[in-house]
């Protein structure tokens, strides 16, 4: 399969089939390879190579496909969109927040290690490369600029996305759905930079970091981590987070130099 990889592929994740809903459609050039229980889907973005594959839900599922895309498709960078939940109150529903550091919020190996340190890593963030976050961030705030060409009205009013933010900063990752205001709260206190919480991110940054892979996380707030988390979250994640993403990955692709 290496000899049909062009150079400067992207991998692109999503953890749930909704949050990448019509952007199978704009692929071009085909091609699906079966590995590991997943559909890779390879061929081109806006001109530029890529593959795209669904990985599966939590911190396992993404390790894993990571490495299947660093070891099948010789990815030089790896970009994850998706949803998260807000544990800040400047952020509201319909914010994105992109991961500039990730940690592992379940990860707890204390009094051996410091609580949200790596065992034998010495590491409990991980790093964003700033290149790859300064573009994905343009890309953002280009497609923020442009919502009224994306959402009707109706969609801006029922959803409430008139005055979408894009901040940058920490997500936290954990084998956890988190709709418990006291965990949240917890959390918070002990992590005060703390943007979102999600279920991947930081299994894919520590998987890259380990194979010097350039990595963006894109998480649009689609919920505020307490207890109303669950109220339409598959309508939120259809409606609004994948159409977030086509159009945030669009505007990326078509302003990335071609090699």
């Amino acid at each position: 399969m290496s000899n049909s990889i062009k150079p400067n592929t992207t991998g692109l994740i999503f953890a749930m089939r909704e949050e990448q809903e019509g952007l199978q459609s704009f692929i071009q050039n085909k091609k699906v390879h079966h590995i590991a229980k997943r559909d890779f889907i390879q061929g081109e973005l806006w001109g530029h190579p890529v593959v795209m594959v669904l990985s599966g839900i939590g911190k396992v599922a993404a390790a894993s496909t990571t490495s299947l895309l660093i070891h099948h498709f010789q990815v030089n960078q790896l970009i994850l969109s998706g949803v998260a939940g807000s544990t800040d109150p400047v952020l509201k529903v319909g914010d994105i927040v992109i991961g500039k550091e990730l940690l592992q919020h379940d990860i707890d190996a204390s009094p051996l290690f410091p609580r949200f340190e790596i065992p034998l890593t010495g590491k409990s963030r991980f790093f964003a490369q700033k290149d790859l976050l300064n573009e994905v961030q343009n890309a953002t705030t280009r497609f923020i600029q442009s919502m009224k060409q994306h959402f009707s009205s109706a969609q801006l009013d029922e959803f409430q996305l008139q005055n979408v933010k894009l901040h940058t900063g920490l997500i936290a990752s954990g084998d956890q759905f988190i709709h418990d205001s006291s965990v949240l709260n917890q959390l918070k206190q002990a992590l005060p930079d703390l943007l979102a919480v999600e279920m991947e991110g930081a299994a894919i940054a520590q998987v890259c970091e380990e194979h010097d892979l350039a990595f963006v996380i894109i998480r649009t707030i689609s919920d505020s981590a307490n207890e109303t988390a669950h109220i339409d979250f598959l309508s939120f994640v259809k409606n609004v987070a994948a159409p977030y993403s086509l159009g945030i990955l669009k505007n990326y692709f078509e302003n990335r130099i071609k090699s």
